[in-house]
């Protein structure tokens, strides 16, 4: 069974290629699925709204929940809620090592941290939704830096085509400091974030 499927599904359903393997698809057929695909046109705020929430979801790979306590500490922060959620979402351990080069996909770097592969700081972290601050140090722990997946991201292979500003990385020893807070115009999502605002803000 060929697992990149449902992914590609969810990339036609939402607008936008998840993984590296499924722009291919996406460009081929970049309507959504199913008999009708081609055919939908008809649509209303709520579910523009809707669909821009289920966008910034699926890039983070956050649960419902998740996405609604970064929003509510959003809220409380100083200026725009929009730019703050996503700065939230973006300081995820799992995002950095993604934007990092050290794993290929949002997917692939949920796994690498629940496999207690990251450390932080020195000691292993374990939890991809812990939110780092500048400062804070991810490396590819010791003993794991020999393993195929390592070397692979080590020589580049999954190096963004531009670096995050707010990180420095050293790939070739599979480290990454984050700099500073992201700001908006740096983070690589497609995702009109005021929308998903006004989702939750109804």
């Amino acid at each position: 069974m060929n697992q990149s499927r449902p992914k590609v599904k969810r990339s036609r359903a939402l607008g936008i290629p998840l993984t590296p393997k499924c722009v291919r698809y996406f460009e081929r057929r970049p309507f959504p699925p199913g008999q009708h695909g081609r055919a939908r046109k008809s649509t209303s705020d709520y579910k523009i709204r809707l669909l821009e929430k289920q966008r910034l979801k699926a890039q983070y790979d956050v649960s419902e929940a998740q996405l609604r306590r970064a929003f509510d500490r959003a809220v409380r922060q100083e200026g725009k809620t929009g730019e703050a959620l996503v700065a939230d979402l973006e300081t995820r351990l799992d995002a950095l090592v993604l934007r990092a080069g050290l794993a290929r996909t949002i997917y692939q770097a949920r796994q690498v941290v629940t496999h207690r592969h990251v450390t932080v700081n020195g000691r292993r972290l374990d939890r991809p939704s812990a939110r780092l601050r500048p400062g804070d140090v991810i490396a590819i722990a010791e003993g794991s830096r020999t393993k195929a997946p390592f070397l692979v991201a080590a020589a580049g292979a999954h190096a963004p085509e531009r670096t995050a500003p707010y990180l420095a990385v050293d790939l070739a020893n599979l480290t990454a400091r984050l700099v500073e807070l992201p700001k908006r115009s740096e983070v690589p999502i497609v995702c009109q974030e005021q929308l998903v605002v006004e989702h939750y803000s109804r």
